[in-house]
């Protein structure tokens, strides 16, 4: 509870709560800091802006000697039940009223404002009561959590009602709290009591601890030091109760008369003073002490339904706190499984790790032997040879000939035997240093990085019903509607709906989601198109709807765009009829687009002034919209005098032919995207040879047109068969 009792401005308890006129509250302290100067050309405002519950500014007093004329009964009585509409358009943020440049942040985030300075000399500022803050006429109140605004009259902030309930509801909460007011630091058991309460910290602090903790120097100097919640000196601790032993309530508006009645129409308590004076003279006045009874009621059955509310939401949280105890132990559970299934593959590994590096070690074994087993073989023939080659050089040295020859032969064979043992590949080494070992990793790797809780096996969903009933067409779009069967247990999570070209192509997809009803835009007048459904899940995809057969219209209906018209395009009557704010001529486009088939439609002149030159034909959508039609290469248009008229394309004029326009003209556009080309008629007459041949691609209707000008569409027309000899071009 003790957020609704706290200030929403400087975000402690309340002290001296006023009622704003939007219900919200704030203290009367705070309401002088966010008081602020209105505008000087907003201050002659209408009484009916003024705080329910408050009287108008007195009207301007006369000359010297002479009597003011007295307040209109009607305009004082603020308009009765509808006083709080009419305040609501005085308090919306947007209005610039009381537009200020904020100086100062309260510790709750809201803007406040240094106090206004009465004018000098000003008499309702030296009449207004001490405490009533800013009161001359001009100043204005935001509400720091609606934001809306109202002004202040002479009465200044003593022109809202004191919310003595609040106030008394905050004194019981703080003497309820006075008991547990501690010091929140203290190392001692029990605790101090505490001396201070900082509003910034939001803690309590004995006298020791004050001093030892939140010196009054640094940052610290700047925080605001209150008594404690109870204490005699702290707002509303003075030890007095809420109950029987406040005084009764005096009128606002006179105070020694005392709350008597109730006026249903501003809402708010009043005396028979208030009635007196004529303000609430016409109103609806009820018994205080009936509305008071009738106002609990209706409080208290309203608490009844929250109170269900908060009965379920306690069950609710029960459940909730049970689900996440189960959610604990289930999450452990399934810990301590994954921790062990982790384990056994990583003792698995472990296992297999050991076979392959025993293989590696047999290896290394291997060929460590082979190489030893050739280093001694290649050693022992290394020695022979050596001793061979030194004997041999001895005898070499000898001076003996017949010696020599006796042993020359023999050397002689042995030196070649011993050299043929030295055989191709004898001084190459049998393995290499490299092991011809590959650790195909990969597999495991992928395998590993896929390693996932597996999800509850399902089946791909049935076929889709397509539900005829809601299937349909309008002008160029389809419309289809389909379900999934009865007692279907299979999940779905989207659907991919197809679509053939209209001419039994091929199907593409378009449209894939979650929706059951989807419509397709932007397709060819005139034309037969197929469409299926299909429902997919995590599983896989489902097998298609039966086929459906829709047909899109056979002439197109359309109107002006106002969304992608020029500003200054004024439209109306069902967005059919065209006119312009302007006296340059702006473009509007058509609702429709067109890329086959035979189109016509007809614009009717419904106002012809000064002879401007309206210009009709298409465009595409990315048409410039503030000159006139044709004059980029986006568009191709006719445009028309009332004398005769022209061709126009990239700023070309083209094919100047007689016959123009005036009050009740009718001008055709035909547009035969089969054989590429565009005509113009006036009146039924056709404006020479087709205007433009050879065109493609996606177009728009389209017109260009002044204030001087005001042309109504028809659609849905069928193609002219028969009409009048085609004017020839003027040379």
């Amino acid at each position: 509870m003790e957020e609704e009792l706290k200030c929403p401005v400087c975000g402690s308890l309340f002290r001296e709560p006023i009622i704003l006129p939007c219900s919200h509250n704030v203290c009367l302290p705070c309401a002088r800091t966010i008081a602020v100067q209105t505008p000087e050309s907003e201050q002659h405002l209408p009484a009916l802006l003024h705080p329910r519950g408050t009287a108008a500014p007195a009207t301007a007093p006369g000359p010297p000697g002479g009597s003011a004329a007295p307040p209109d009964p009607e305009c004082a009585a603020g308009g009765g039940g509808d006083h709080a509409d009419k305040l609501s358009l005085h308090s919306e943020t947007d209005s610039g009223y009381g537009s200020y440049t904020p100086s100062l942040k309260s510790p709750n985030g809201v803007r406040v404002l240094p106090l206004v300075p009465a004018p000098p000399g000003g008499a309702a500022g030296a009449a207004a009561p001490r405490g009533a803050g800013p009161g001359p006429a001009g100043s204005s109140l935001t509400c720091p959590q609606c934001h809306r605004s109202a002004s202040l009259e002479q009465r200044g902030l003593r022109g809202f009602q004191r919310n003595r309930l609040l106030e008394a509801i905050v004194q019981r909460y703080q003497q309820g709290r006075a008991a547990a007011a501690k010091c929140q630091l203290c190392d001692r058991s029990p605790a101090e009591p505490a001396a201070v309460l900082c509003e910034q910290c939001e803690v309590l602090y004995c006298a020791a601890c004050q001093l030892r903790c939140h010196p009054a120097r640094g940052p610290f100097a700047k925080h605001r030091l209150a008594p404690p919640p109870g204490h005699p000196g702290a707002p509303g601790g003075d030890g007095k109760g809420a109950g029987g032993g406040r005084k009764p309530a005096t009128c606002a508006e006179h105070d020694l008369e005392h709350y008597s009645m109730y006026c249903v129409s501003c809402r708010s308590p009043v005396c028979y003073q208030c009635l007196e004076d004529g303000r609430h003279g016409k109103h609806d006045v009820k018994a205080l002490g009936a509305m008071w009874k009738q106002h609990k009621a209706q409080l208290s059955q309203a608490l009844n339904g929250v109170s269900d509310k908060a009965k379920e939401a306690k069950e609710f949280l029960v459940q909730l706190k049970n689900l996440l105890q189960q959610i604990q132990e289930n999450g452990l559970d399934y810990e301590a499984c994954l921790v062990a299934q982790c384990d056994a593959l990583v003792d698995a590994l472990t296992r297999q790790k050991a076979k392959l590096l025993t293989k590696v070690t047999k290896e290394r074994e291997h060929k460590l032997k082979v190489v030893w087993d050739q280093i001694n073989h290649c050693t022992l023939k290394l020695r022979q040879s050596t001793g061979l080659m030194e004997y041999c050089l001895e005898v070499i040295k000898e001076n003996d000939p017949s010696g020599f020859l006796q042993i020359s032969d023999a050397l002689i064979k042995r030196v070649q035997v011993s050299q043929e043992q030295w055989v191709k590949g004898a001084l190459e080494p049998k393995v290499s240093a490299e092991f011809d070992l590959t650790l195909d990793s990969e597999p495991l790797l992928e395998a590993i990085h896929h390693l996932d809780f597996i999800q509850m096996k399902c089946r791909v969903p049935p076929v889709p019903l397509l539900q005829l009933e809601k299937c349909c067409t309008r002008n160029n779009s389809v419309t289809l509607a389909w379900r999934m069967p009865p007692l279907s247990h299979n999940p779905v999570e989207g659907y991919i709906l197809e679509l053939d070209d209209g001419d039994g192509g091929q199907f593409r997809e378009v449209y894939v989601g979650k929706e059951t009803l989807c419509t397709i835009d932007g397709l060819h007048f005139n034309s037969t198109y197929n469409a299926r459904v299909k429902a997919f899940n995590s599983s896989g995809v489902g097998p298609y709807s039966k086929t459906v057969i829709l047909q899109t219209s056979d002439v197109a209906w359309f109107t002006f765009d106002p969304s992608s018209a020029h500003r200054d395009i004024v439209l109306s009557n069902d967005n059919q009829t065209a006119t312009c704010s302007s006296y340059d001529d702006r473009v509007v486009l058509g609702t429709a687009a067109f890329s086959k088939g035979v189109h016509y439609w007809e614009l009717h002149v419904d106002r012809y002034d000064n002879h401007p030159d309206p210009a009709f034909g298409i465009a595409r959508i990315n048409v410039v919209k503030d000159m006139m039609l044709g004059k980029d290469d986006k568009a191709w248009a006719m445009y028309v005098d009332n004398n005769r008229s022209w061709f126009m394309h990239c700023n070309s004029h083209t094919n100047r032919t007689e016959g123009g326009v005036s009050k009740g003209a009718t001008v055709g556009v035909l547009l035969d995207l089969n054989k590429h080309n565009l005509t113009f008629y006036i009146n039924g007459q056709q404006q020479g040879p087709p205007a433009f041949e050879n065109i493609e691609g996606v177009f728009m209707p389209a017109l260009s047109l002044n204030r001087n000008v005001q042309v109504t569409l028809h659609t849905g027309l069928e193609v002219p068969q028969c009409v009048k000899q085609p004017k020839l071009p003027s040379n």
